[in-house]
């Protein structure tokens, strides 16, 4: 697509957000989070780092807190998942005694603290955990939820596998000591309604993360959480880096709270089998990993528990090409199952990560400035999964994505002969789609194909309706075959977002081609 087109749109849709406004605090109904009402709550959420050293949240040196606040929402979040390392809660030295300037300077971040005095003056003297409070204050005021995560146990990057704070009972993760530490956050917080959940531990894993210690301690700080503040949700990793809950299948475990509870899943291009995105036919390998995804987590979804995809995402510079091709399998999945999510990452870069200062993080939905958006194309991406689609308390609303776009398919009305095109997902038109019957209908007109490739895809009243089918591996392909017998499968001329009629691509095991124009989910 275009960028000119692609800004364009993305710009119509930043415009149309509004500040949150929801009845707190949230629960549980079914596989749903919904509010003080009943009604269905979506999730859509940023993770904004805050426990790296110096432990203090990432880009208050470059922006101003309120200004970041701001940029958040403009971007269509509703929430912020918010990490924080454990040491925060029980080492009173580093929460209480340790201003946020000599946390800085202690790390010889002279210029990361000057830019803290010139844009966040407020915090600068503060004690690091007053500084966090600061953070959650700002964000409320903007309207937006907080998850808290407690990501590792001391400030520092995260995650491999021979870390010591990787799994329960490594040396830096006493089970006891990390309840403790959940249970005081959990107080802190008690009477903040925007922060409306806490994640009980980022992504454990390593050689001891097998199922019986998971089973024996997780249980014990969702109970220290739940004690110390019951309004909040309870959010719970699986092991295998918050790959794998599939544990739960055959085994579950029982706390003393049942409309609180959700399950956190993560999912990234390198979580699967090493270069599959590039090894193998897109359409192949996205029905495959999908597969494995919902027998690892998803399956909860079906058993009547949330499920947050709470970390994904890929380089935004567009040259990975394995991160290209998950993300828009991974946007088609989320959207089938109306996922809450949060997407990994705010940053535009790092004070200090591993020892390096001021790294860029190629993942960030901000640029190193912290003022501007990376890539409005990935932005534009996340935005048709940024609103829910079903749920209590809402109308069902039937629509085609176009993965790749992050829009929908719809009606063009400005021709004299009504045709497909792309548009935002909240603009768009129902549409209906019976696999049995094969007839793409939107708001009452029906698809007719042309028999000739290149051509538009037009709309009737229902005397010529064309029969279109679902192939490939991921059911994706919108195909049809003209008179003469050619297949042909729904496309996206991207000079105009106009829905066309092409070639259908990537059929064969051909691991070079890319599906992602032709690709539509039927949601």
């Amino acid at each position: 697509m275009a960028r000119s087109i692609c800004l364009c749109i993305f710009l119509l849709f930043i415009t149309w957000i509004p500040i949150l406004s929801t009845s707190f605090p949230l629960s549980t109904k079914t596989r749903w989070i919904v509010d003080e009402k009943g009604q269905r709550v979506k999730l859509a959420c940023v993770n904004w780092p805050a426990h790296l050293q110096p432990a203090v949240a990432e880009g208050l040196s470059k922006q101003p807190l309120d200004s970041i606040s701001k940029k958040i929402v403009s971007m269509g979040f509703n929430c912020v998942r918010l990490t924080w390392p454990l040491d925060l809660m029980t080492n009173d030295t580093l929460a209480r005694k340790i201003t946020v300037k000599q946390s800085f300077e202690s790390l010889n971040l002279f210029d990361d603290a000057l830019g803290i005095q010139i844009h966040n003056p407020k915090i600068l003297n503060l004690p690091i955990f007053n500084a966090f409070q600061e953070v959650v204050s700002n964000l409320g005021q903007n309207g937006l939820m907080v998850i808290l995560d407690n990501h590792l146990t001391y400030p520092g990057w995260c995650c491999s596998d021979n870390d010591l704070d990787a799994f329960f009972g490594y040396p830096n993760f006493d089970p006891v000591i990390w309840a403790k530490g959940l249970g005081k956050m959990a107080t802190l917080f008690r009477n903040v309604t925007n922060v409306i959940g806490m994640s009980l531990r980022n992504e454990p894993r390593g050689t001891r993360d097998y199922p019986d210690l998971w089973f024996r301690f997780m249980p014990k700080g969702a109970e220290a959480v739940h004690a110390a503040n019951p309004e909040v949700l309870v959010i719970l990793s699986g092991i295998d880096f918050d790959t794998n809950l599939s544990f739960l299948r055959d085994r579950f475990f029982n706390v003393s709270f049942t409309d609180k509870l959700v399950f956190e899943q993560h999912w990234y291009s390198f979580s699967h089998e090493g270069g599959a995105w590039v090894k193998h036919n897109s359409n192949d390998i996205c029905a495959k990993i999908i597969g494995e995804v919902n027998h690892n987590g998803g399956f909860l979804l079906d058993r009547g528990f949330p499920l947050i995809l709470s970390e994904f995402g890929t380089d935004e510079r567009g040259v990975d090409v394995s991160g290209n091709r998950y993300m828009n399998c991974l946007v088609a999945w989320a959207a089938e199952k109306d996922l809450d999510w949060a997407v990994w990452a705010l940053t535009g870069d790092y004070y200090l990560r591993t020892g390096t200062k001021h790294m860029v993080e190629t993942y960030g939905v901000l640029d190193a400035t912290w003022k501007n958006v990376r890539n409005s194309t990935y932005l534009q991406k996340l935005s048709g999964i940024q609103h829910p689609f079903r749920g209590p308390g809402l109308q069902e609303k039937k629509i085609i994505l176009h993965p790749h776009t992050g829009l929908c398919v719809t009606n063009n009305h400005s021709g004299n002969v009504p045709t497909l095109r792309l548009e935002l997902c909240t603009k768009s038109e129902p549409s209906t789609f019976n696999p049995k019957e094969g007839i793409l209908w939107i708001n009452k007109m029906c698809v007719e194909t042309p028999d000739v490739a290149g051509q538009k895809v037009k709309l009737g009243v229902g005397t010529k309706c064309s029969k279109l089918g679902q192939i490939s591996a991921t059911k994706m392909h919108l195909s049809f075959k003209t008179s003469n017998g050619l297949l042909l499968c729904l496309d996206v001329d991207e000079r105009d977002n106009s829905i066309v009629a092409n070639p259908c691509k990537c059929l064969t095991k051909d691991a070079s081609c890319d599906p992602a124009s032709q690709w539509f989910k039927v949601l």
